[in-house]
């Protein structure tokens, strides 16, 4: 009994004759399988169904949103607190453990609610699987569920069927399929059964048909080879299964902090805990207490409890951003990726292109024309010899009658629907109606002028397809139209048409039409040859139109057409190089298309394009190697997109891979950023991408890039500001504690006071740090973002400048607070007349408020805070509401009672900020110095400095 596939390769099939393949899968040409057999390879091979993972259940993936280091920190901290609580009982509830479980909830739940996807790419695989298919069986012609057929079954295709299993052609009449989706051949395939010599990319397995495309054009009869997981659909869902799980640049650097946090909390507890209770002599159970709520206290001062919500919060604000661009984000942590990308792979088939099929040039015996515009869209201008000169009359009557043979020797339809144009039917036909239109010729005037009364198909083996029509002008004569090859017509032509008037086709002239011909295809444009002639009108018989009217034809021309790129994509690919950001061009298209549509948008300056037989002999040394200097591939499979994008991660690029068809999934689920098209896409390459464009414009690629960035640098902005708050919290604990004699912080009976609360410390994490970190979210870019590298992939996202920046913040803001608080209390440094709660309200509001102050100096680590001061709105309201919150801590009873705060006076409040406001100007201080100096550098050299 054969099995589901043949043996060795599954697609060997195509190398192989008809009856070679029929027997090695057990099958008989004619009367197929029988009904036994059939059901017993269904029971031993399963259902030609693609099968999908177990799905992710939702408790699970509510649990993976607690296992960041951060939030591991935090949950450790509530415990800590909470035990504390139990034993101390010092307060009706635990409020420091409390507060940090609600924060570590509402950042689970964000994180679920916009991280959250159903893995439904191989779902949305099966759903473009054919529902229902016709087989022969038993010799019997049977319609049966595609999820039935087995390997040896022969299955019949018609116009429109979907192909439901991969199969070895027997037999075609003119059979076409679009394979776009799984090939990136932006055209119809011509189907014939010969048996292919040696190896051929997928794209070039003319003899075999696949599971998922479509039947355009024709009639054919294949045996089945591959079904389910084994066809070439199902490999792609097997790939898109065995995708690692994606890990973002900013999620990597997050774990990498909460783990360095986690180091320096414990270091910095152990030390200070040891030191305490060795220098002052703590004892019993009371003086450990203290000592471990203090080691809480330095806890929660390290770690910034709000910053997971907050990277959530920020993340989820870009996305509305980026929607304003056209560009949908699936996954949240996509969003800093896509800013940080230095290379975009893209396909060529409808993302660089319009995968809209148009007339280029026509060439007559009077000269070439040209035709402009893009896409199915009937506008464009006519020029003659590359606009150089006028058309004259003898090539425009040439040019009139090659495009009324183009537009009546079709079955395609142009139809315009909500303001779009479409074609119904073979692309190619539809390029030609296109281009009848942009030249004037109206589809009502040529119906009324020639009727169509016969039809000779188009076939794989004459690749010709003729019309004939009757005349209203010449109602003695019909008309027959023919297009096809240009070589196989050349032959059967005699005559040419110039001007108005015929001649003969001589040797010398049919060498030079066949010259123009190479030159239309080194151009890269497909091209297809025109005829008419005329036959007595009373000599037609309608039931003896046949391929013998082929013959003594006139040639009128040479058409050429091209899948051309979308006028913007030019321009953004030059944008995208002057923002360092290298485009790379992988698709299933021919070698010469793909070079010429490269060289033309920019993206390559040669001809050079590597195919996907030449990267199955490379290995992947050679492979890393060769990613740095080409950009154009060609006749690539989803193995070779997937081996590009991994060579280029191998080389430290960050690639965001973009593309529309099934044969992009698997690279766009392994590449760092997916970007998939919206309108054209298809179900599968959206599932597998983190961004969907929503206009399908490569143009909305560059503007989400720089979108992208400037959320990124938005993300290390209230990073800077939150680290640093927060060290200058640990940093006025930790010295707080050491220098408690020195400061006069003293709470008498031997135990130990404290510069600041648990509870005051959580306040200004969660709350008053909360909302203007979230602004910085919304903050303009400053300088222009697409000026700039992209970030290189080892590069953190907080760069040693920003920790030089973070420390130097901390230490000024401790040294204010410490001062306040010395300079609020009797003893010390500096004599003060106030209470205990008195001084810890003082360092309370004067951290709050450098707080605030701090956050314009987090805007850049270089530039003055005040350049753009007024751009943000959201800041300045931030600023406020957290001014407002700390005004009620101080003065609202119930608060007073919760925080252990004091009333303050309005001499108080200015103290407060006149320390406060000394990182503003200590910062701007340093930073004018800076900027000085590299002035200095750049007008007179290093060695002059």
């Amino acid at each position: 009994m054969a099995g589901n596939r043949l043996k060795g390769e599954p697609m060997s099939a195509y190398r192989l004759s008809p009856a070679a393949v029929i027997e090695a899968l057990g099958s008989n040409a004619s009367s197929g399988l029988s009904e036994n057999e059939a059901r017993a390879r269904l029971e031993r091979d399963g259902p030609n169904a693609l099968t999908a993972a177990r799905p992710i259940s939702p408790w699970r993936k509510l649990f993976a949103q607690f296992r960041e280091p951060l939030v591991a920190l935090l949950l450790v901290a509530a415990v800590i607190s909470f035990s504390l609580w139990l034993l101390e009982q010092d307060s009706d509830l635990p409020y420091e453990a409390i507060a940090i479980l609600a924060i570590v909830l509402l950042n689970a739940a964000m994180g679920f609610v916009q991280q959250a996807r159903a893995e439904q790419s191989v779902n949305e695989l099966q759903r473009m699987s054919a529902s229902q298919a016709t087989v022969i069986r038993g010799g019997e012609q049977i319609r049966i569920a595609a999820n039935d057929i087995v390997a040896g079954d022969i299955i019949l295709l018609e116009e429109g069927d979907t192909v439901p299993a991969d199969g070895r052609l027997l037999q075609s009449i003119a059979l076409q399929t679009a394979e776009a989706a799984l090939t990136g051949e932006s055209l119809p395939e011509a189907k014939e059964p010969e048996t292919i010599i040696g190896e051929a990319p997928l794209g070039d397995r003319q003899n075999m048909v696949f599971s998922g495309t479509t039947v355009t054009y024709g009639r054919g009869k294949a045996v089945v080879t591959a079904t389910g997981m084994q066809t070439q659909m199902g490999q792609i869902a097997g790939m898109l299964e065995e995708a690692p799980p994606e890990t973002t640049p900013l999620q990597q650097e997050l774990a990498r902090v909460g783990r360095l946090l986690g180091l320096v909390v414990i270091a910095i507890a152990v030390i200070i805990i040891a030191t305490i209770i060795a220098v002052e002599h703590v004892s019993g159970l009371a003086g450990l207490f203290d000592v471990l709520i203090l080691g809480v206290a330095l806890a929660v001062a390290a770690v910034p409890e709000g910053l997971p919500a907050i990277v959530t919060a920020v993340l989820a604000l870009g996305v509305q951003r980026m929607a304003k661009r056209n560009a949908i984000v699936r996954h949240l942590a996509a969003v800093e990726t896509l800013g940080s990308a230095n290379v975009i792979a893209s396909d060529k088939t409808g993302t660089l292109t319009r995968n809209e099929m148009t007339v280029r040039a026509v060439v007559t015996a009077s000269g070439r024309v040209t035709l402009s515009g893009t896409g199915y869209n009937p506008i464009g201008e006519i020029k003659a010899d590359g606009g150089t000169e006028t058309i004259t009359a003898p090539l425009r009557h040439e040019l009139e009658r090659a495009l009324t043979v183009g537009d009546r020797a079709t079955n395609a339809i142009l139809q315009e629907e909500d303001g779009q144009w479409r074609i119904q039917g073979d692309p190619t036909e539809g390029a030609l109606i296109v281009a009848a239109r942009k030249i004037g010729l109206a589809d009502a005037t040529l119906d009324a002028r020639y009727e169509r009364v016969g039809e000779v198909p188009f076939s794989s083996e004459r690749k010709l397809m003729s019309t004939l029509h009757t005349d209203s002008e010449q109602r003695a004569h019909i008309q027959v139209f023919t297009k096809g090859a240009p070589d196989v017509l050349l032959s059967r032509c005699n005559r040419e048409r110039i001007g108005q008037e015929t001649r003969e086709l001589t040797p010398e002239r049919r060498a030079d039409i066949l010259r123009a011909n190479e030159e239309l295809a080194g151009e890269a444009l497909r091209t297809l040859g025109v005829a008419a002639k005329q036959v007595p009108a009373e000599s037609f018989e309608p039931d003896a139109v046949g391929e013998h009217l082929e013959t003594d034809l006139i040639f009128i021309g040479l058409i050429g057409m091209i899948d051309p790129p979308r006028d913007e994509a030019k321009a953004a690919v030059s944008e995208a190089l002057a923002a360092g950001i290298r485009p790379v061009m992988i698709t299933g298209d021919h070698p010469v298309t793909a070079a010429v549509i490269g060289r033309e948008l920019g993206i390559c300056r040669d001809d050079r394009a590597i195919t996907g037989a030449e990267l199955d002999k490379m290995p992947d040394e050679r492979l890393r190697e060769i990613v740095r200097q080409i950009s154009v591939y060609a006749r690539v499979n989803p193995e070779h997109k997937l081996r590009i994008v991994r060579a280029l991660q191998q080389n430290q690029a960050i690639v965001a891979m973009t593309g529309d068809g099934v044969n992009d999934a698997p690279a766009l689920r392994n590449a760092d950023i997916g970007v998939a098209m919206g309108i054209t896409g298809t179900d599968v390459s959206r599932k597998a991408a983190d961004i969907v464009l929503a206009d399908d414009n490569f143009a909305s690629i560059v503007a989400a890039v720089e979108e992208g960035r400037t959320i990124f640098a938005n993300i290390r902005k209230f990073l800077r500001y939150l680290l640093s708050t927060n060290m200058g919290e640990v940093l006025t604990m930790f010295f707080g504690v050491l220098l408690a004699d020195v400061i006069g912080l003293s709470a008498g009976s031997g135990s130990l006071a404290l510069p600041l609360l648990a509870t005051h410390i959580l306040w200004i994490n969660m709350v008053s740090d909360g909302a203007p970190a979230l602004a910085l979210g919304l903050d303009p870019s400053i300088n222009d973002t697409m000026r700039d590298a992209p970030r290189p992939r080892v590069e953190g996202v907080i760069t040693h400048r920003m920790w030089v920046n973070i420390v130097f913040i901390g230490v000024i803001v401790a040294a204010g607070t410490l001062l306040i608080l010395d300079a609020s209390m009797p003893g010390g440094i500096i004599e003060g007349h106030g209470s205990l709660a008195y001084g810890q309200t003082m360092a309370f509001t004067t951290l709050v408020l450098f707080s605030l102050f701090a956050v314009f100096v987090s805007r850049s680590d270089d530039q003055t805070a005040f350049r753009g001061l007024f751009t943000n709105r959201w800041l300045w309201g931030s600023v406020l509401l957290s001014l407002l919150l700390q005004v009620a801590v101080v003065y609202v009873p119930f608060l007073q009672k919760a925080f252990s705060t004091v009333s303050l006076e309005p001499g108080d409040w200015i103290r407060c900020t006149l320390v406060a406001s000394s990182v503003l100007w200590l910062s701007e201080l340093v930073r004018f110095i800076v900027r000085w100096k590299h002035r200095q550098l750049a007008t007179t050299g290093p060695g002059s400095v």
